[in-house]
């Protein structure tokens, strides 16, 4: 029989049952020659010390394991990107990622700076699926949101981040702390995503059209090391700057995206690559041997 001892929150130990329990001498009850009363903290001390030991040596105190003694496996830091066009396909996926049969589903639209066309855009994407969706948006007053960032952020289970301008999301994020309650999120095992900006955002770095009169670089959170090119097939520049800047040293290999094609890591693995059209590819663009290669990984479909 394996015995178990709780704690009062008087901090006096009493025994479930059985023999063996942690049993306390009756006042006044007679001692051995040369038996003296254990004192609380040594009994603690010999008590915890005695279960450790007991559970790294297979004894029956491995029962013990369930009282919270072993620590839980991290949980699963999950990340799904989408070169361009992050709808109701990829949103589906996103929620079979999460494991809850109805899961709470944010948009972050921060880097279209809260476009109302594409909040409703985002619920028509839902609308089909078993999700609870909802919004936040970054352009707040206080006397209007009564929420914290880390209260709306860290109470989901999955995060979908909007396309639009990257720097502007990043410099907003880093202001309010945003990006370190994304980094929180990760974590938790919080499912991040997007297309666009919003697939940009979860790298190292990437090009961008965030700037005036040309595409060019922008320094993003860094889950995801490496380099990442959005809208490989879509927007003629983009391959040519990603292959220059890969080939000169100034970005590191990375994953380039076509639009409605995407990556779905765990930590900074690729675990599977999707698409929702049988043109859409997805490339990994490193530099071998002097040259720029670009690797094609092959895509799953999903609808």
């Amino acid at each position: 029989m394996t015995t178990r001892c709780r704690m009062r929150e008087t901090h006096a130990f009493v025994a479930d049952s059985g023999a063996g329990a942690c049993s306390r001498i009756p006042a006044g009850a007679a001692r051995r020659p040369g038996e003296h009363p254990m004192k609380r903290r040594d009994f603690l001390t010999s008590s915890v010390a005695g279960t450790v030991a007991a559970g790294l040596t297979g004894t029956p105190a491995e029962a013990l394991a369930g009282e919270g003694l072993r620590q839980s496996a991290a949980p699963t830091r999950r990340i799904l990107i989408a070169g361009g066009g992050f709808g109701t396909a990829f949103i589906r996926y996103m929620a079979e990622l999460t494991g809850k049969p109805r899961p709470k589903l944010l948009y972050l639209p921060t880097a279209s700076a809260d476009s109302p066309q594409g909040i409703i855009s985002w619920y028509r994407a839902c609308a089909p699926l078993n999700v609870e969706a909802s919004h936040q948006v970054s352009f707040i007053a206080s006397t209007q949101q009564p929420r914290g960032w880390d209260e709306v952020l860290l109470s989901v289970d999955g995060i979908v981040c909007s396309g639009g301008n990257t720097l502007n999301q990043q410099v907003i994020w880093k202001a309010h702390g945003i990006d370190v309650l994304l980094r929180q999120a990760w974590d938790r095992g919080i499912v991040l995503g997007g297309a666009s900006a919003g697939s940009l955002c979860w790298f190292e770095e990437g090009t961008t059209d965030s700037r005036p009169k040309e595409l060019s670089t922008v320094q993003c959170l860094g889950f995801l090391k490496g380099s990442h090119c959005p809208h490989y097939d879509a927007e003629p520049g983009r391959r040519p700057l990603y292959h220059k800047l890969i080939g000169s040293g100034q970005m590191k290999p990375g994953y380039a995206c076509d639009n409605d094609a995407g990556i779905y890591f765990e930590d900074n693995t690729v675990k599977r690559v999707v698409a929702t059209r049988a043109d859409a590819d997805v490339f990994h663009v490193s530099l071998v041997d002097g040259k720029v290669v670009e690797k094609p990984l092959p895509a799953d479909r999903i609808s």
